[in-house]
């Protein structure tokens, strides 16, 4: 099934991915079944010029799920991806969430206990990896990010032309804010109005659903003590009775939905907005705050694209751009089953770059990146590697580090610990 309907206006709307799991890969070249392989593979593929002169010299990068399950969280295809192991699992779509007050209750309520998973989840040392990498690459110009370089008016960096993510949990910003990161499918760190589209930090409108419902709390205060939400082993969470699905969402059995209350746009409740025939809207509110059903506006839903929903016009853009920067594009973490992602791998090949995939798993009609792809120039011109992006990517940098004469981009070393804090705009270490 298409993941991507095309409406008569011509933007994007996302509908739910296939669950077929894509044939198993062939790995290229040969060699990259092993780490040292897959190391010069990859950086053969990163230091050899594109093979089209009107190629720039620069790589963009496109990410998926994948990339964040070393952080703790969940991924849709992957070893323990819910695809795999919730046959039964479905997403909300868009319109769902919009028509159904009980959707949004069930919404609210599994993300409610989930958000404090995610919200304590941090970049790991993939992340980390693509901070240095876009260092490594840069020094190739005389540049470097660490030193307060910056995209150029373009948008253009001296060696990656930004990261494209599919992911929600913003640990890419986070990891390497000099790198301009397109955030394809927005980001869970803010809710935002669907009726005056104003955006509200997540961890305020938390603090509000707590407030809201007091048992639910007591449920979570639990669930913490327990420790099943401190385990970044998904297994041993599940064990534990907390079944994490992909963006913050968790599967509660038989739990009563039904008695979950959400608060009300506030902007919408002091003064409630007109359509744009004029209609006046109101919105109506319990004792405590709560968001009734008779209101015809101020309903909050995550700033992410759900399925059904339409990518902006803006966002599509600058992806786009960032594509038509590069000369080669390098594909983390990701079966590219969504169609927003999977066109713009298809870009990059219809525009001649180099494609190199390290993602566990099939990839989605993977064979035609590499169908005329000279074996003779495997690495240079295409890559495929099934590994861990948390342990190769770290000795990608290593050795392209040692190959750059020992020069030292990290401030950091690779593999340390993290948490989602910053201090003075550097990651703070976990003591």
């Amino acid at each position: 099934m298409s993941s991507l309907a095309t409406t008569a206006a011509g933007t994007l709307r996302m509908r739910i991915p296939y669950r077929e799991l894509p044939p198993p890969t062939t790995i290229i070249p040969a060699t990259a079944t092993t780490l040292p392989g897959a190391v010069a593979a990859l950086k053969s593929f990163l230091t050899t010029p594109p093979p089209a002169s009107h190629l720039p010299d620069r790589t963009v990068i496109l990410t998926g799920a994948g990339l964040s399950v070393a952080s703790g969280l969940a991924d849709y295809r992957g070893v323990n991806g819910t695809y795999r192991v919730n046959k039964s699992y479905k997403p909300i779509f868009h319109h769902e969430f919009l028509t159904s007050h009980e959707t949004r209750q069930r919404y609210w309520a599994r993300s409610y206990i989930g958000w404090r998973g995610l919200g304590r989840a941090g970049p790991n040392p993939g992340h980390y990896a693509i901070r240095d990498l876009g260092d490594l690459l840069a020094q190739r110009y005389g540049y470097s990010y660490s030193s307060g370089g910056r995209a150029d008016e373009n948008n253009n960096s001296k060696g990656i032309t930004g990261v494209i993510t599919q992911n929600v949990d913003s640990f890419h910003k986070m990891s390497h804010p000099d790198i301009r990161t397109v955030e394809l499918h927005g980001s869970l760190a803010s809710v935002v109005c669907t009726s005056c589209q104003n955006q509200f930090p997540r961890d305020e409108y938390q603090t509000t659903l707590a407030r809201l419902n007091p048992i639910w709390a007591d449920f979570l205060r639990e669930a913490l003590a327990s420790g099943a939400l401190e385990t970044e082993d998904i297994e041993e969470r599940n064990k534990r009775g907390i079944k994490m699905n992909p963006d913050g969402d968790v599967d509660l059995a038989e739990a009563p939905y039904t008695t979950f209350r959400y608060p009300a746009c506030p902007s919408c409740l002091k003064e409630p907005p007109r359509l744009a025939d004029g209609t006046k809207t109101w919105v109506e509110i319990d004792k405590d705050g709560a968001w009734i059903p008779s209101s015809t506006a101020g309903v909050l839903k995550p700033a992410v694209i759900m399925f059904g929903e339409s990518i902006s016009a803006e966002v599509k853009r600058e992806a786009e751009k960032a594509v038509d920067n590069a000369g080669r594009m390098l594909i983390l973490g990701t079966s590219l089953a969504t169609y927003s992602a999977w066109r713009l791998a298809q870009r990059a090949k219809l525009r001649g770059m180099p494609i190199a995939i390290v993602s566990i798993g099939g990839v989605r009609r993977e064979e035609m990146f590499f169908e005329d792809l000279d074996p003779k120039m495997a690495g240079p011109h295409g890559v495929r590697v099934e590994m861990a992006t948390e342990k190769l990517l770290p000795a990608l940098v290593e050795e392209l580090k040692s190959s750059n004469n020992g020069a030292m981009v990290a401030e950091v070393p690779i593999g340390t610990a993290f948490t989602n804090g910053l201090q003075n705009g550097r990651p703070s270490l976990i003591e």
